[in-house]
């Protein structure tokens, strides 16, 4: 069913998690949500998925340079890691004790912290 206010996908990660890939070229390797590109369905993963940027020379620096940043992944490939057992585990929405709808591991059945408090 579509939204009918809040267009944007509501998404199983947050900036701040720890997550592990599970698909791809960095499939095994695992850090933390740098940034999520809500638009295009990617994040960065900090450490990640590491591509090479051509920098193109200039007055500043005359002889160019090749840099190495992350690139970003699919958010299909990511899960969310479990801050109690450390595994990756699915996701879904409860309310909590407060009454509000708070993310928790399928796995575990305990809440996940959110990481941006």
């Amino acid at each position: 069913m579509e939204r009918k206010y809040n267009k944007q996908p509501k998404l199983h990660i947050r900036t701040g998690d720890s997550v592990k890939v599970i698909g791809g070229n960095s499939k095994g390797q695992s850090g933390k949500i740098v940034k999520v590109l809500v638009e295009k369905q990617r994040a960065i993963v900090e450490g990640v998925n590491m591509i090479t940027k051509h920098i193109k020379p200039t007055a500043a620096n005359p002889q160019g340079d090749l840099r190495k940043t992350e690139g970003s992944i699919h958010i299909s490939n990511l899960m969310v890691i479990d801050p109690a057992t450390g595994e990756a585990t699915r996701t879904g929405r409860k309310l909590n004790e407060q009454g509000k709808l708070q993310r928790y591991s399928k796995e575990t059945g305990k809440f996940i912290a959110d990481p941006s408090k």
